[in-house]
């Protein structure tokens, strides 16, 4: 007897056993069970999306026949995919639903060993999904598709890209040979409902004195920096405090990747464009800020500083563009000094002539760390600058 739900769960099993599996309309389904009979070309392809009763359980299933290695999202919860567009919908085909995890932070495909393997981290740690595997042809498909769903390019001349999808997807793909063991694709995904300032403090952020003066800090026009490892948080405390700017003001974003979802009622969001194949139509980050500046902000925001633009910002923290803020990698309190300096001297700056610019721009440095697998203010302090000794950081209480 003909069962539809196994026949579905074939479909979600084999997705990447076809050569079309990451670009075709039915790459969650193209799989027929062998008892399913031949479906008419008008009737409907199978739900790629977590419409299926099924697809948010039927994407764990491995091929060992393993089964909820990792819980499934609700299905009612609020859609991170709804927004992406058909060209990243069909690539992503059976891990489609995945994205719709609430607590999905980021979703990890790579090459190794010659076999594509899943990663997931849900908040926590980077966990392998058990059983699932797939080809490295897929794995190479799935990054190009989804790149070119972004607008970019993605082949042997340009083998790494980060591409933007729907609202907040960040996507980054590198191939062979950069990536020497094989395709490597990293998604990181928003919060399904951006993360007000006052739930991150219920949920252990920092203590309450801290926040009441991270709000003083943020209605007294401070320029902040935020500073922390990869995954702390970083641009979600940005955001947060960003949506604590009155109405009234005006907030222009900087943004290698537009990826802060900021719900205050005046925002322009400003992102980086890479060169095309032919070499030309860059728009970098130093250069956004300098537009940024001429289009009447009350505040300039960075997502983040990587490079020499951190000389263009520290000039607008220093001449009258106060409130402003921006993030920085740093892996404590105490390297945020050298990571400064280290970005300045990109952009051909002196240790003193830095040194004068980020203590006079920059009021307060705020320093995330996970803690329990999740995000916390262990650090906060102030730049100072001694002719001597150079940049240096006085930490506070925090």
């Amino acid at each position: 007897m003909h069962d539809p739900e196994a026949a579905q769960l074939q479909r979600v099993l084999h997705f990447f056993d076809e050569p079309h599996a990451a670009t075709e309309v039915r790459a969650v389904g193209p799989a027929r069970d062998p008892g399913e009979s031949a479906r008419d070309p008008g009737e409907p392809a199978p739900q790629s999306s977590a419409s299926s009763g099924h697809a948010g359980a039927l994407w764990t299933e491995a091929r060992s026949g393993m089964r909820g290695t990792v819980p499934p999202p609700p299905m009612r919860a609020p859609s991170r995919t709804a927004q992406l567009p058909l060209a990243a919908r069909r690539a992503l085909g059976g891990l489609l639903p995945t994205l719709d995890d609430p607590e999905l932070r980021d979703l990890l495909v790579q090459v190794r060993d010659g076999t594509g393997g899943l990663w997931l981290d849900r908040g926590g740690q980077t966990q392998r999904v058990p059983g699932w595997r797939t080809t490295p042809q897929a794995v190479h498909r799935l990054a190009t598709a989804l790149v070119a769903a972004g607008g970019r390019h993605l082949d042997e001349l340009v083998p790494a890209a980060d591409v933007r999808l729907g609202d907040g997807i960040r996507v980054h793909a590198v191939l062979p040979p950069v990536a020497v063991a094989g395709t490597s694709v990293s998604i990181r995904v928003p919060r399904l409902v951006p993360l007000t300032f006052g739930d991150a403090v219920a949920g252990g952020l920092c203590r309450v004195e801290t926040a009441d003066r991270l709000r003083a800090v943020v209605h007294a026009r401070k320029n902040l920096l935020i500073t922390g490892g990869t995954g702390t948080g970083k641009t979600t405390l940005l955001a947060a405090l960003m949506d604590l700017v009155e109405p009234h003001e005006r907030i222009v974003t900087i943004e290698d990747l537009a990826e802060l979802r900021l719900r205050h009622p005046h925002v322009v969001a400003l992102e980086a464009r890479q060169a095309s194949s032919e070499g030309v139509g860059q728009v970098g980050l130093a250069e956004l800020v300098r537009e940024a500046l001429r289009m009447r902000p009350d505040r300039v925001v960075l997502g983040e500083c990587r490079g020499a633009e951190i000389a263009t910002l520290l000039t607008a923290f220093n001449t009258g563009h106060d409130g402003g803020a921006g993030t920085l990698h740093a892996s404590s309190l105490a390297e945020v000094p050298a990571r400064i300096e280290a970005l300045g001297a990109l952009a051909g700056m002196t240790s003193a002539a830095l040194g004068r610019q980020a203590a006079a721009g920059l009021d307060l440095v705020i320093h995330l760390s996970r803690v329990g697998g999740a995000p916390r203010i262990t650090g906060v302090g102030r730049l100072r600058h001694d002719p001597r000794h150079g940049l240096a950081i006085e930490a506070g209480p925090c």
